[in-house]
């Protein structure tokens, strides 16, 4: 018998954690020929997550828990339960439901047949609003312009994957992490699975505008030099546009005289130039700021308790 695992990253989710249990728990029971195991990963919660997980750990034996001490992230979330787990296949999903547990019966179809990872992804965005969907469209239009790799429009984080899948995610161990563009880096042999998007009942998104376009900048930058070279073009473009300027404006002091400079002109060039200056150094200061943030390598989260076996490993820290 085949073992899966399903690792759950949880963020102040108490209102649902037992109905996600006994919903996706009674889907799985009857998937024969596999044993499933969940475990969640409590990433620094403030509200009731770890006590409701303390307690189905208490009367269920198939519940693993992993806290942190504080909120790390959902990036950490993720790479803790893939870290922790053991399983032939492992499971990503959400708590809220919003990742719908009647789709893993397909998933296991899916590796049956031969694919090392199936990947849910949603046909639509349902529920979210248009501002929000625009900019969704336009971050993935984007990144698959300036990275080397493409990601799939609507792909989400639940997927389930083979064990040399998860050791290969395991070993990019980068403490900025964009877990989307790590998947389809290592490779492997994927499959999609579409899906409506479902709006979410239990609880309130911990995303708002701001961390998910902190979110978007670090995916593209992760995994793409493009911003550096386009930096590089605009500074030899506009040092080229200097260039001829100085010359057409010294022939027609030669020819003319001495003009007398136009207030409007010379402040649009100081505007512009400072503009480009202005972005060309907080592009170089985002990458400058992944090299100091993994130069400190620090553990990606910290564990204050669990009740799962390591052995004296360095999961609880972190590291692989």
């Amino acid at each position: 018998m085949k073992k899966v695992d399903i690792v759950v990253p949880c963020y102040n989710e108490e209102e649902g954690i037992q109905v996600f249990y006994e919903t996706t728990s009674g889907i799985v029971s009857k998937i024969q020929g596999y044993e499933f195991e969940f475990i969640f990963v409590d990433d620094g919660s403030k509200d009731k997550t770890l006590e409701r997980i303390l307690a189905l750990a208490e009367t269920n034996k198939d519940v693993k828990y992993v806290s942190f001490s504080r909120n790390f992230g959902k990036e950490a979330g993720m790479f803790a339960g893939l870290n922790y787990s053991d399983g032939d296949y492992v499971i990503i999903m959400d708590a809220d439901l919003q990742h719908p547990p009647e789709l893993i019966p397909e998933m296991i179809k899916g590796v049956e047949e031969g694919y090392d990872c199936v990947a849910a992804r949603r046909t639509d965005r349902k529920g979210e609003s248009g501002l929000r969907n625009l900019l969704s469209r336009a971050f993935y239009k984007l990144s698959n312009k300036l990275t080397t790799i493409k990601l799939e429009r609507g792909v989400v984080d639940y997927r389930i994957m083979s064990r040399s899948m998860v050791d290969s995610v395991l070993a990019l161990s980068e403490s900025q992490r964009f877990s989307k563009g790590i998947f389809e880096w290592v490779g492997y042999k994927k499959k999609w699975l579409p899906y409506e998007n479902v709006e979410r009942t239990i609880g309130k998104t911990k995303w708002n505008f701001w961390s998910l376009f902190k979110y978007a900048i670090d995916g593209i930058t992760a995994f793409s030099l493009t911003p550096l070279k386009v930096v590089t073009a605009c500074g030899f473009f506009i040092s080229f546009a200097a260039f001829v300027y100085i010359i057409i404006t010294l022939i027609q002091t030669g020819v003319y005289g001495v003009d007398v400079p136009g207030y409007v002109t010379t402040l649009s060039a100081v505007l512009f130039l400072g503009g480009v200056i202005e972005l060309s150094i907080g592009i170089l200061g985002e990458y400058l700021g992944h090299i100091y943030v993994e130069a400190k390598d620090r553990p990606l989260y910290i564990t204050r308790l669990t009740n799962i076996d390591t052995k004296g490993s360095k999961k609880d820290n972190g590291k692989v």
